[in-house]
């Protein structure tokens, strides 16, 4: 198995910054991903959005606070972007390349993940097989990120490394982590 710690870090910004610190864990055990993301500090200024009784998969998540994480094969152009709601909302899309051919992934049907109140914050929790768009034997590259929406509408972006002038996501140089 390989289990490692991440730390995010917003990208930088002249305006003020939430007191907010956003890390966790990835594991990949054979074909079995599963991401941990803890979020600790001052929510009173983030829009954490309404818990949904019947969670489904839903576009533009990464309009509201939304935990993410860009999954590609080692040597490959192809890859995958998951996006989780603290509402319990989720999708899946399918990229050709950089940006190009996106598509919704439709060999998840479901993603199941929790959401849990934790005495100093919250973590979310996803467990996924990815045996259905990848092999086990393949070495995935993964970027992990986050989408924080501020109550007065101003949003802010995570991730492991901010490799543009801008923030952006989907840079491939930034699936900084091997599993």
């Amino acid at each position: 198995m390989n289990d490692q710690t991440f730390s995010l870090q917003p990208f930088p910004s002249t305006k003020s910054l939430p007191n907010l610190k956003i890390a966790g864990n990835i594991a990949r055990n054979a074909n079995q991903l599963t991401i941990c993301y803890t979020l600790g500090g001052d929510f009173k200024e983030i829009a954490i959005g309404l818990t949904s009784n019947a969670p489904s998969r839903k576009h533009e998540l990464w309009k509201d606070t939304c935990f993410e994480f860009f999954l590609g094969i080692k040597d490959s152009a192809r890859y995958w972007e998951f996006n989780l709601s603290l509402g319990g909302h989720w999708n899946v899309y399918r990229f050709d390349d950089y940006r190009q051919g996106m598509q919704e992934e439709t060999a998840f049907t479901t993603l199941p993940f929790s959401v849990q109140n934790q005495a100093d914050g919250l973590a979310l929790v996803l467990d996924v097989d990815l045996g259905k768009i990848i092999s086990e034997n393949q070495t995935i590259e993964v970027g992990i990120t986050t989408v924080i929406k501020h109550r007065d509408g101003e949003v802010t972006y995570w991730a492991l490394t901010h490799r543009g002038a801008e923030a952006d996501f989907h840079l491939r140089d930034s699936f900084i982590v091997k599993l």
